[in-house]
């Protein structure tokens, strides 16, 4: 099975890019991939909130070749995959800008995942979760009805991505832990509190002496 680029959201994107954290996201995910809307979506709130996510346009002009823009052009594939996870035809989904990026990233995941790809995409919102998971569920009912070749989508989010950072000593410790999830709080309040996201939980700073 393939892997393809992880597929990011407007959300964890602007949360990481505007404390400057590209770095960190990308050590742990390696090279992203975003939809057009996601990318457009980004740079039009960092536009509109530039106190409070200015820098994220910074760090998308500097990304270079880690970040992939897919085309959110009509194609066949693409109107398919719009429909099946937002329920209605692309042409009438594209008309209405609430939630498109969420819908777009799963429909690019799920065109990528049903030739045989392995497909991560990374997704906050608490609805966009849900559609992630529905079509997850879906593929997965694929292979079992004898389509093995169809692939997987995974869904992870900030707190995933945080905790992997940590595994992986990108996260010196707990102290600096706690003030990259604060800063990360301060823009999104849809994060719980770093006591309850298990950031802070003993075995996961737990490294074996070499």
């Amino acid at each position: 099975m393939t892997a393809q680029r992880p597929v990011i959201d407007a959300g964890p994107a602007l949360n990481f890019f505007s404390i400057n954290k590209q770095r960190l996201l990308i050590g742990v995910l390696g090279p992203l991939c975003a939809p057009e809307t996601v990318r457009d979506e980004v740079l039009r709130k960092a536009q509109r909130e530039e106190g409070r996510f200015g820098h994220a346009a910074v760090a998308w002009s500097k990304l270079g070749h880690y970040m992939q823009i897919l085309s959110d052009e009509w194609t066949d594939d693409l109107a398919r995959a719009v429909s099946d996870v937002a329920g209605m035809p692309m042409a009438d989904r594209m008309k209405t800008s609430r939630d498109l990026g969420e819908i777009m990233v799963i429909a690019h995941a799920l065109i990528a995942a049903k030739a045989g790809a392995e497909v991560t995409v990374l997704i906050d919102d608490g609805a966009g979760r849900q559609l992630a998971s529905a079509q997850r569920s879906r593929l997965k009912r694929l292979r079992e009805a004898g389509n093995p070749r169809v692939g997987r989508i995974a869904l992870i989010g900030t707190v995933t991505v945080l905790k992997l950072a940590a595994q992986h000593g990108q996260v010196a410790g707990k102290g600096e832990m706690r003030e990259i999830y604060a800063r990360l709080r301060c823009l999104d309040d849809g994060l719980v509190p770093i006591e309850r996201s298990g950031l802070l939980d003993a075995g996961l700073w737990h490294r074996p002496h070499p």
